[in-house]
């Protein structure tokens, strides 16, 4: 266990299985070295969820809607959310999870998306706060809207999964990159590529638990306590000891999100 404590910067803690056992998921994080947890939410009725969480010591929220349910936008209803956030007992963080994702078979498409992601961003731009961003296939038609702000965006592009090239583009327009449990797998060869190449203030770690695993942990089995295998293996691969990733990872999330030491 580093010296330094570890941030898992995005887990969905109000989802099942965790969200049947968040106190012992927490302790069990603590035990590790992991204490604070960034939990973004997905859609309106998870709102509830997070911020009910956030009431937890070392818990905060996020709050956005994800481009899987994006539909028809009312300016109406967004207006009065966003109001609303300024008024609730545990504010954000972020704004997330939010983004685009063309490889939804039946999902909404990239027009609907966009209507829904940009005054998601306007307002964390509007509101200093940082975006949490989800991104599948559509890296070019993402990186395009986080650069309309010239540089006024700040956030992450979380479960980073590919090359040095194009981590370099979206790292240079002001993001940082979320490292998971992937880069505890041999065969994730573009994305170790970036790990060990970018610079290591680059990065934040993250789960994303439940939804993605490590080498020999299935996605349910996940929670934030696998913060510090991430941690371990990025040490590995950059030949840096543990000590050295808590410090910088940890915090470039605290300074993203506003932590506090």
């Amino acid at each position: 266990m580093p010296s330094i404590p570890l941030v898992d910067t995005h887990c969905h803690l109000f989802m099942p299985p965790l969200g049947h056992d968040v106190t012992g998921a927490l302790d069990r994080a603590a035990a590790r070295g992991v204490d604070r947890v960034v939990v973004p939410s997905y859609d309106p009725p998870s709102w509830t969820e997070v911020r009910l969480l956030a009431e937890r010591p070392g818990v905060f929220a996020a709050y956005g809607v994800h481009p899987w349910v994006a539909g028809p936008w009312d300016p109406s209803a967004w207006s009065a959310w966003w109001d609303g956030l300024d008024e609730i007992a545990c504010p954000p963080v972020a704004v997330g999870e939010i983004g685009l994702d063309t490889k939804l078979p039946d999902g909404p498409g990239l027009a609907a998306q966009l209507a829904v992601l940009r005054p998601q961003l306007e307002y964390a731009r509007d509101g200093d706060l940082p975006v949490i961003l989800h991104c599948r296939g559509a890296f070019e038609e993402l990186l395009a809207e986080v650069e309309r702000f010239g540089g006024a965006l700040r956030g992450v592009l979380h479960a980073w999964s590919r090359g040095p090239e194009l981590a370099a583009r979206f790292t240079g327009a002001g993001l940082a990159l979320g490292l998971g449990g992937a880069v505890t797998r041999d065969r994730a060869r573009r994305l170790l590529q970036t790990a060990r190449t970018l610079p290591l203030d680059s990065f934040i770690l993250e789960t994303d638990a439940p939804s993605i695993g490590l080498d020999g942990v299935l996605p349910a089995e996940t929670e934030p306590a696998h913060v510090a295998d991430i941690a371990a293996a990025l040490a590995v691969l950059r030949n840096e000891t543990l000590e050295t990733i808590a410090e910088v990872t940890t915090d470039h999330a605290q300074q993203l999100f506003r932590l506090g030491a």
